[in-house]
């Protein structure tokens, strides 16, 4: 078994970024960020300045704000200011009420709000807020992490300033898990010390069942539990999975105001961890022990794959969590390490490339491609299939496959970033 003081680093590892959260994780961090500044001014604002790097401008333009029926950043910084509270972190606008949000939209006809972009900052994510009022100035900036405050200051006077880290520290810090390392952990943790996984299961389903009350975003989950969709998929497994997911991504997107356990700053990226593993189990019949030791290697897969990427990249973060979730679902199945390594090579084989075109209703879209992939991968690799080091960016060895799959979407698809942007900023809509 693994030492205990690695089980405790991975734990608290793990507690640290699968987390609940209201609504898309960026505009919700804007918001906690513009809460943190107005905290710290004393009063509500009189003018707010908000700086957005590229990557949490393009995710945050057409989602949907938990509470409100509307759509986008500037009644998110105005319910931040208004109600928000910066000890809730992701769920920094649980209080949103009706009047709250009139309140917020008079906010916003009296030109109070500025949201521009960041220029020339490195950083993907990025939000710098600026607040005026009473002859007085806040600042507050978070970076690298949705609720990780770079500092905050009152009138030139910095009240927190983030501890710098040496560049090696940092190095070891993203690349100290290795595939076998999440393996050995799941399967072998005693169950007491991984059992508040199970938390995710609760929360995800919860949404999951509310998306089937009402018509969230494109309904493709509802959809898919309609005749029509049993009609041509089938009252399958495979489609519960699916419809599941998808539902949950629906009433996330369309701003339901109900919390969804996170992955790596993303609740879309966490509901695909969870869902497919618990649909999968559920209906396999399962053991509760093998349930969560499968949600464990799912939810800390995808984590291992994002220190290497990044939170934001251009590449869709479902092909992260949905590799976490073959490799559940291999597990369920009754597969060893090795088969779990072939299911993550089939999956880094097919939707690498998959672009992120910023946080909308339509991930739900991408969601379920990535959901129908790991199930086949999944199969495949209980078959011992395998794409194999002589077909395309796979290599024999699983971590170096993955590292493969992170370079491509951190570096060789930036000019794809800086081009998506640009389409979504610029085209006329109706």
């Amino acid at each position: 078994m693994m030492e205990k003081s690695l089980r405790e680093q991975i734990v608290a590892l793990v507690k640290s970024e699968v987390v609940p959260a209201v609504g898309c994780t960026e505009p919700i961090a804007v918001a906690l960020c513009v809460a943190k500044a107005t905290e710290t001014l004393g009063q509500v604002p009189e003018k707010i300045h908000v700086l957005l790097s590229a990557n949490i401008l393009k995710n945050a333009m057409g989602v949907g704000i938990p509470g409100t029926d509307m759509i986008g950043l500037p009644i998110a910084v105005a319910l931040g200011a208004l109600i928000g509270k910066s000890a809730y972190e992701l769920e920094v606008l649980k209080d949103v009420t009706p009047e709250a949000v009139e309140q917020g939209k008079r906010y916003i006809a009296e030109n109070r709000i500025f949201i521009g972009l960041k220029e020339d900052i490195a950083e993907k994510l990025y939000i710098e807020v600026q607040v005026d009022g009473g002859g007085s100035t806040a600042e507050a900036i978070i970076s690298t992490s949705h609720q990780d405050f770079l500092c905050v200051h009152k009138d030139g006077v910095t009240l927190y300033e983030r501890p710098c880290k040496a560049e090696d520290e940092n190095d070891e810090e993203c690349m100290w898990l290795t595939l076998g390392k999440v393996y050995e952990f799941a399967t072998t943790a005693p169950l007491e010390e991984i059992e508040f996984i199970r938390e995710a299961k609760v929360l995800n389903e919860r949404a999951a069942e509310e998306s089937l009350k009402g018509n969230y975003g494109h309904a493709l989950g509802k959809t898919l539990t309609r005749p029509l969709g049993k009609g041509v998929f089938g009252d399958t497994m495979f489609s519960h999975i699916i419809s599941s997911t998808a539902c949950a991504c629906d009433a996330r997107m369309a701003g339901a105001a109900i919390p969804v356990m996170s992955n790596s700053g993303s609740g879309n990226q966490g509901i695909c961890a969870t869902l497919p593993v618990v649909k999968f189990a559920e209906e396999n019949h399962n053991t509760d022990q093998e349930l969560i030791r499968a949600l464990m290697l799912s939810h800390l897969t995808a984590i291992y794959i994002k220190q290497s990427l990044g939170k934001l990249s251009a590449l869709c973060g479902c092909v992260v969590a949905s590799t976490g979730s073959a490799c559940g679902i291999t597990y369920l199945m009754g597969g060893d390490y090795e088969q779990i390594t072939y299911a993550v090579k089939n999956m880094v084989a097919n939707l690498t490339g998959m672009i992120c075109d910023g946080a909308k209703p339509s991930c739900a879209l991408k969601l379920s491609s990535g959901v129908s992939m790991a199930v086949l991968s999944a199969m495949l690799a209980v078959q011992r299939n395998c794409v194999s080091s002589v077909e395309g960016i796979i290599d024999d060895d699983v971590d170096q496959s993955i590292h493969n799959l992170t370079r491509i979407g951190k570096d060789a698809m930036e000019e794809t970033d800086r081009c998506v942007l640009e389409i979504m900023t610029n085209k006329k809509c109706e």
